[in-house]
């Protein structure tokens, strides 16, 4: 009977143990919030964890913080109409995908000091670095393809065409690369080597994919749709595994190797969703507030903490006949980097 009892008591321990974990989530919330201000809008943002910086593309320019202190280390000027930032630390370069002039920056990651820009496709707009080829690779949403560029020396490669418009993309390292067919609902494996397209799979229920984020070590895919869910896909036979849902209004998405949480920023709702692997298969979600309009963000593997950022709008102005959608205009110097983490 006292063997029992005792069962019964380990039982419920464990049981209530589990409870209070599941009841405290996972510690994520606003720690700093850097006013930053400036001119310009933004997309993309991207933090180098061993240099201790954060680059956040602001419509015409980047902008580039310290990642400690939140301080502005120096500005990349001349990106006409930039969403992302691709970084190649062992070769000194950074690169910007410039959609208005379809033209990508090549920087020096020292003095980040423009060295020259190369022609690519049209709008282009996600762009990333692949390790295992040292090519950059651009998404061009208007022309519907991918350009690779020789990330040594600048040299335009070769287009890959995709059937519809590409947004997000993430590397493997190991010799294939994944991008999210926003128009098609679909997800595209492409090889960086032959520059061509492998595989095409739907990602139903998901649609409209933005952000993409990869789990190197496991072979998974997480992938911000913008139905509310958040598509865990297998990265070998493109299945989708799991759908946690995720807050409104997502447009990035980011894996922690180390801790093993994927997170989705959703500007709609103005939450940075958590989503945590319970048990195999098993997903569990996180709203953690934010402010609205934070839709991008940026990793920092070296602290695990995310990068968020927003502004304060104004009322959008009378809709006319040549702009029927007009766009609230963002206050002056209300522009702020939201820092996540426990």
């Amino acid at each position: 009977m006292r063997m029992k009892s005792k069962w019964l008591v380990s039982i419920i321990s464990v049981s209530l143990a589990a409870v209070a974990l599941a009841a405290a989530g996972s510690g994520y919330h606003v720690v700093t919030t850097y006013k930053v201000g400036g001119e310009g809008g933004w997309d993309y943002l991207t933090v180098d964890p061993d240099a201790r910086r954060v680059y956040i593309s602001r419509g015409t320019h980047v902008m580039v913080l310290d990642a400690d202190s939140g301080k502005v280390a120096g500005d990349i000027a001349d990106t006409q109409g930039v969403h992302g930032i691709a970084l190649a630390p062992e070769l000194g370069k950074g690169f910007t995908s410039n959609g208005r002039e379809g033209t990508v920056s090549i920087f020096d990651l020292k003095t980040l000091a423009t060295s020259s820009k190369v022609k690519v496709g049209d709008n282009p707009d996600a762009i990333l670095y692949d390790p295992a080829t040292k090519r950059v690779f651009t998404f061009n949403g208007r022309s519907q393809d991918s350009t690779a560029i020789d990330a040594t020396n600048g040299k335009v490669l070769g287009t890959i065409k995709l059937d519809g418009k590409p947004e997000f993309a993430a590397s493997d390292a190991k010799g294939e690369i994944f991008v999210n067919i926003e128009d098609k609902s679909e997800l595209v494996a492409i090889d960086p080597n032959k520059l061509e397209v492998k595989a095409k799979w739907p990602l139903a229920p998901c649609t409209e994919p933005s952000g993409l984020a990869i789990d190197r070590k496991n072979r998974r895919l997480y992938v911000g749709c913008d139905n509310k869910m958040m598509a865990v896909v297998d990265a070998d036979s493109g299945k989708v595994l799991a759908t946690p849902a995720i807050g409104d209004g997502v447009d990035a998405t980011a894996f922690d190797a180390e801790t093993g949480l994927a997170f989705a920023s959703c500007g709609g709702d103005g939450v940075l969703t958590v989503v945590k692997e319970e048990s195999p298969g098993k997903f569990t979600p996180e709203n953690v507030p934010t402010q609205k309009r934070a839709r991008t963000l940026a990793l920092d593997a070296k602290t695990h903490n995310v990068f968020v950022v927003t502004a304060q709008f104004g009322p959008a102005p009378a809709a006319t006949a040549d702009n029927p959608h007009p766009r609230p205009p963002m206050l002056p110097d209300s522009f702020v980097v939201l820092v996540v983490g426990k």
